[in-house]
């Protein structure tokens, strides 16, 4: 009875979302430029954005929020890059995870790079089969650390249910409290404000994205529905969320 509003209702905001300004994807901010580049699957703006970057570092004006927009700008590449491009998503997340050292070097409790590096470290095991353990020794490391000094930041909290969702059985009492970690990151980040200039604020179209495929793998089509569109209204043109509304669209 409820299939035909629920998927008018999903047609009228994708409609909506066509039309919709960008809000802060298309910001001045450089945090936004790169999460709209990556949303976008825009490789080539992405590695347009990462050339001008390291062309201010290598003119010596360089601060540390600029290394940390790097090291996130060449994660996001990585995410990009895949399976598809090998080569340049391991040298990718190796430029990350260089980028942050410095910084943890002045400040070992950063929790925002921390979890960042923790990520680069995570995603660069499947490149680097030999030395997988070590690496993810490194990325639990962190994002322990990162837990420890900010258990309520919603991108560590996010980051920690993405681990524990990777390496739990389905249906297993371990999935299932990661799963409620993911929950808790969701609200977390529906209790922060955006991206902004002053702070990093990504994670929040993903997180949401996250939740509704775990939700439609749970059956909960409903449920998943919601917060795809949640993830969409925070990210009008993020491609992946509509790929997944879509496919719940004609369930």
């Amino acid at each position: 009875m409820l299939r035909a509003p629920l998927q008018f209702a999903s047609f009228l905001l994708l409609v909506c979302l066509a039309g919709a300004p960008l809000h802060a994807q298309r910001g001045g901010d450089l945090q936004a430029q790169i999460l709209y580049a990556f949303q976008t699957e825009d490789i080539n703006e992405l590695a347009s954005l990462i050339q001008a970057l390291k062309t201010q570092q290598q003119a010596g004006t360089a601060d540390n929020a600029l290394r940390y927009h790097l090291a996130h700008a060449d994660y996001r590449l990585a995410l990009l890059s895949g399976e598809a491009h090998p080569r340049n998503a391991e040298t990718a997340l190796n430029e990350c995870i260089d980028q942050l050292k410095p910084l943890l070097e002045q400040d070992g409790n950063s929790v925002e790079v921390l979890a960042l590096q923790s990520v680069c470290y995570s995603n660069i095991v499947r490149y680097k089969k030999l030395e997988a353990v070590l690496y993810r020794s490194r990325a639990a490391d962190r994002l322990r650390a990162a837990f420890k000094l900010a258990p309520k930041n919603p991108r560590v909290v996010y980051l920690s249910a993405i681990d524990a969702l990777a390496r739990a059985n389905p249906g297993s009492p371990e999935s299932n409290l990661a799963f409620e970690q993911l929950e808790l990151a969701a609200q977390l980040f529906e209790q922060t404000s955006a991206t902004t200039i002053e702070s990093p604020g990504w994670g929040h179209a993903e997180a949401y994205l996250e939740l509704g495929r775990q939700l439609e793998s749970r059956g909960d089509v409903l449920g998943a529905r919601n917060w795809i569109e949640k993830s969409l209204i925070m990210a009008p043109d993020y491609k992946a969320a509509r790929r997944q509304l879509a496919t719940l669209v004609h369930r």
